[in-house]
């Protein structure tokens, strides 16, 4: 018969029925004409504790049935298992209040339990956004999940006692004028919670879109990125249009203000705004895509993010370097793989003279062919001889690597080494530097032989004389 009646109420009547169960003031005024000493009175509250035991248990086995547990959606198994229990206190404390008013029974109590279910909803359904709009598995959502806890249902209390509105007030009464514009704190306050409220379901609204967007596969990657950065912009402007009227703003009043800061930013921002517009170009021309291999400014990497306001370049070792994007709209820019992925590359191989040189050939080329990450199929590896060194013949060995993002260094080691076992097995030799050393006698060297050469002239002389004067 309860049930009954609930159902055949027109909607004003309901309407009515509603706003009288989840009235602070009617629970206050309850509460307030209750007798504290009475038994009563604190036996409706173990009677409630209980029911809401009994709730909890019985909604927590709901929430495990097979049915609950196998939703195709994860957010909607999710935002299930959340609801479940608030939903079904909220109805039976509703059922339970029309019963006990039937038989006369005071059901003070029975209201504040459908006022915590109601105030339980909103909880759930807001920490159930923030967790949508927060990456998946993200420590943010687990740190400020408590703090949110405590912070609403605070507020909860102060709505329940009544004291939101002494609050409000005292808020109110702190104001500033702009002009004929006037700004109180309390405008400031409910900014900050409907600015929050509408950032929450637009984050969730502009993740869902950007994951629907990005898993379009027919696409072009770079016009999916264009398309999910549009929608990013789209979202954040209508949170800020929906949200300002909200809270009692009117967006004409905004007009000359933003009209004065528009000039402002307009020269503050120049570089910035052409940046952004700069990241539209560049992913609508399909100029550069992520894994391309650029040379900008003397740096060479492969892209590897590419955001409204610069490209993520990475080279082998690690080093990543943040190219504004007006750098590729202004300046020249080296795009080793515009028309195909592949790259080319050269390595120098030299032998000794007395070398067998087409075997040396060929036995670069096979060893780069060796290679699954070189391509053999449309631009098969080739082997030149290239000139005549000091040392040894220079030969050089091209080839075409099908995924240069993945490095070379390994690359060329597996090249090198394959190279090195086949020179051995086929007794070819690296040459190696051969110097003669020659010792030429030096100028001083000379001076002192003449110096020897004069005095054994002098020495013979001088026997000489002495002999012709003994005789």
């Amino acid at each position: 018969m309860i049930l009954y009646g609930l159902v055949t109420m027109d909607f004003s009547q309901l309407e009515g029925f509603f706003n009288s169960i989840l009235s602070r003031e009617v629970f206050r005024q309850l509460l307030l004409n209750s007798d504290i000493r009475s038994s009563g009175l604190w036996l409706g509250l173990g009677l409630m504790l209980a029911f809401m035991l009994v709730v909890y248990l019985i909604t927590r086995h709901i929430a495990r049935l097979p049915s609950i547990q196998n939703l195709p959606w994860q957010p909607l198994r999710l935002l299930t298992q959340q609801l479940l229990q608030p939903i079904v206190m909220l109805i039976a404390s509703m059922v339970a209040m029309t019963s006990w008013q039937l038989m006369g029974l005071g059901t003070v109590w029975l209201r504040l339990m459908a006022l915590i279910a109601h105030w339980m909803l909103f909880t759930r359904v807001f920490i159930w956004l923030l967790q949508m709009a927060l990456p998946p598995h993200s420590t943010l959502f687990t740190r400020i999940k408590h703090i949110l806890n405590l912070i609403l249902w605070g507020y909860f209390l102060l709505r329940l006692s009544g004291y939101d509105a002494v609050i409000g007030k005292a808020l109110e009464s702190v104001q500033f004028n702009f002009g004929s514009f006037k700004l109180n704190m309390l405008m400031i306050v409910l900014a900050i919670f409907w600015l929050t409220i509408f950032g929450i379901i637009m984050m969730w609204l502009n993740r869902t879109a950007t994951h629907k967007v990005m898993g379009i596969t027919s696409l072009d990657p770079n016009l999916r990125m264009m398309l999910s950065k549009i929608v990013t912009g789209l979202i954040v402007f209508l949170s800020v249009i929906i949200a300002l009227p909200t809270i009692g703003i009117n967006l004409s009043a905004l007009s000359v203000l933003s009209g004065a800061l528009g000039v402002g930013f307009g020269f503050g921002l120049q570089k910035i705004a052409s940046n952004y517009i700069s990241g539209f170009i560049i992913l609508a021309d399909k100029s550069v895509r992520i894994g391309d291999r650029l040379t900008v400014n003397n740096f060479t990497g492969h892209v590897t993010k590419i955001t409204s306001r610069f490209v993520v370049l990475r080279n082998h070792t690690g080093q990543e370097a943040l190219i504004p994007n007006e750098t590729f709209v202004t300046s020249p820019v080296i795009n080793e793989s515009y028309t195909d992925t592949k790259v080319f590359q050269l390595l120098d191989v030299q032998v000794a003279y007395a070398t067998d040189v087409p075997r040396a050939l060929t036995i670069l080329t096979e060893a780069a062919a060796a290679q699954e990450r070189v391509d053999t199929e449309e631009s098969p590896p080739g082997a030149f001889l290239v000139g005549f060194g000091a040392n040894g013949i220079d030969l050089r060995v091209g080839f075409w690597v099908k995924d240069p993002e993945n490095g070379y260094m390994g690359l060329f080691s597996a090249i090198f080494l394959t190279i090195w076992q086949r020179f051995n097995e086929e007794n070819i030799d690296f040459p190696f530097p051969q110097r003669e050393i020659r010792f030429a006698p030096s100028e001083n060297n000379l001076n002192h032989q003449a110096l020897l050469q004069a005095m054994q002239a002098v020495q013979n002389n001088t026997v000489i004389n002495e002999t012709k004067e003994n005789s």
